[in-house]
């Protein structure tokens, strides 16, 4: 039986997953959390769909063996390989996915070139192409894989010249086609800066996190679990590198 005061788990294959962390500790100030990152096999993004898959079961029963309620894959790789598997694993418990907000793109901006940058993994699973033909409105979408792009964030260079230089490869060719880019993946709000410096302000920048942890909020009311006590987070990752436990907290206190 689960309690109020059992954990919100939040999973990431890395550092990602903590732009999903900042969107749900202000939605759910009184919750308890507990952010699981596998950095020591980080990037998700360039490995197999089984890997993927045998990775994100590996560290959920790592992650249950503490009290918790909800299990919330910040991770749209480990989403999209694995988010079925994790549900049938375990049907009692509340399984959340991330995926790229393409019908948020498509319903606000019909008739506009869309971008969707993520990693390879997410851009071949049939999870995205059955979303891509739910939501397309006879419009422009473009998949942007961000090779590389994972590595520098998990590596603590979101603001530096090798990652700007990187999104300049990357972005320069749909500069003239978008109107908005999907950041498909948790790690890339975290650049959200040098995309503006690539892109100028004229695109529109949407991710996933906020609309997460807005069903994260409804299931668990559903559920009758949402908790009234003192929030907090506890911090925890496969890799043991002291450098790692300071880059999460300097993320998670970083503004957009």
């Amino acid at each position: 039986m689960y309690q109020k005061n059992d954990y919100i788990a939040v999973f990431d294959s890395g550092v990602g997953g903590i732009s999903v962390l900042r969107q749900l500790t202000k939605l759910l100030p009184n919750e308890r959390f507990l952010y699981y990152g596998d950095s020591a096999n980080a990037p998700y993004g360039s490995r197999s769909t089984e890997a993927v898959r045998k990775l994100t079961l590996e560290a959920a029963d790592k992650i249950l063996c503490k009290p918790v309620k909800a299990l919330v894959v910040a991770c749209n790789t480990a989403t999209a390989a694995a988010i079925e598997d994790l549900r049938q694993a375990h049907p009692d418990l509340i399984v959340i996915g991330i995926e790229p907000a393409l019908k948020l793109a498509a319903d606000r901006f019909p008739g506009k070139g869309i971008g969707v940058m993520a990693t390879d993994v997410t851009l071949r699973e049939e999870k995205f192409d059955a979303l891509l033909h739910r939501t397309a409105h006879d419009q422009p979408i473009y998949k942007i894989p961000a090779p590389g792009l994972v590595q520098l964030i998990e590596a603590g260079k979101a603001d530096s010249s090798e990652t700007e230089q990187l999104l300049s490869q990357i972005l320069t060719p749909y500069k003239n086609k978008i109107d908005v880019l999907v950041l498909g993946c948790t790690h890339f709000p975290f650049v959200r800066a040098a995309i503006r410096r690539v892109l100028g302000d004229a695109v529109v920048l949407l991710d996933g996190g906020e609309g997460t942890a807005r069903e994260t909020k409804r299931r668990l009311a559903l559920a009758g679990l949402l908790s009234d006590g003192a929030g907090e987070i506890t911090w925890q990752n496969s890799s043991s590198d002291p450098a790692n436990a300071m880059l999460c907290k300097q993320l998670f206190a970083q503004g957009e």
